[in-house]
């Protein structure tokens, strides 16, 4: 949580906010997304875009901060890209939760379609409540970012939505994990399954034009 007194300033181990932008004049989809990356206070930054849902432990949601020139940033990006009159929406979820043993984290959901806000907002729920599923984790608290662009007249647009942490790279080593959970990491000394148990016996070797003999049970699976 951010001090009331300095909000810019985060007591947070690992600060993020969501933040939206849209750019409706593009000459082409690298000029529309790099105008995106300035409205969405980015465009000084360098970025590092993660995959993957959990987000580092410790994570809070802060308010927005102003980015130093040259800064080397972590964020989960979804952009969606229309032209000339075509509509894009791209957003981005967090929820804070806790696993069945009581440890908390947090996740994140991100997607982009050619759909209207209100379909692609339903989406984004879906897919974060899919990601808590798989997980077996229970929400705390969640929040989410939708926007929609439409390209002008023969230019490209795109809609971007960002969960932006701009201080989980200089964790480095120092960066918080949690447990192993047995039920959803596989162990290097898991034993693999004997193919040969599960697989069907196979057929008496023949040769070429040769014909299985007419006793019962025999099965000619020749062509």
């Amino acid at each position: 949580m951010y001090s009331s007194d300095n909000p810019s300033q985060s007591s947070a181990a690992c600060p993020g906010w969501l933040m939206t932008a849209v750019a409706p004049w593009g000459e082409n989809e690298e000029d529309a997304f790099d105008q995106g990356l300035v409205e969405l206070g980015l465009g000084d930054a360098r970025l590092i875009q993660v995959k993957g849902a959990m987000l580092p432990l410790g994570f809070e949601a802060t308010a927005p901060q102003s980015l130093p020139m040259g800064s080397l940033v972590e964020c989960h990006l979804a952009t969606s890209f229309a032209w000339s009159g075509a509509s894009a929406c791209a957003g981005v979820a967090w929820a804070s939760c806790k696993t069945p043993e009581g440890d908390e984290c947090a996740i994140v959901a991100t997607i982009s379609t050619n759909l209207d806000y209100d379909e692609t907002s339903l989406l984004l729920r879906r897919n974060l409540q899919r990601r808590l599923a798989s997980r077996d984790l229970e929400v705390i608290t969640f929040d989410l970012a939708v926007d929609e662009v439409t390209a002008a007249g023969d230019h490209h647009g795109v809609a971007m939505a960002a969960l932006i942490l701009p201080n989980s790279l200089s964790l480095g080593a120092n960066t918080a994990t949690g447990p192993i959970r047995g039920g959803l990491t596989r162990q290097a000394s898991d034993s693999a399954v004997n193919r040969v148990e599960v697989k069907a016996p196979a057929a008496p070797a023949m040769r070429p034009g040769g014909r299985r003999s007419g006793g019962a049970g025999d099965t000619d699976f020749s062509i």
